[in-house]
């Protein structure tokens, strides 16, 4: 029986700072499975609502709306 994988979603303004973090979670982390990867709030409003991740790795300083005005969302 395969283990139940939890559902992860990365929020980083940097594409390179999102796929690093994608490796290490793919080598490190077998029980995270990574659903998406975002640059923004906006994006990452409509991939929580689609996608209702079980985890979050959040920026916290992005452009327009940081990651702590999305946690108040």
């Amino acid at each position: 029986m395969k283990p139940s994988l939890h559902k992860t979603l990365i929020v980083d303004d940097e594409e390179h700072c999102r796929m690093s973090l994608q490796r290490t979670i793919s080598e490190y982390c077998p029980k995270l499975e990574v659903i998406g990867s975002v640059e923004n709030v906006a994006h990452a409003l409509k991939s929580i609502v689609r996608e209702r991740p079980d985890l979050i790795f959040l920026d916290v300083e992005m452009p327009g709306k940081n990651g702590l005005e999305l946690l108040e969302q």
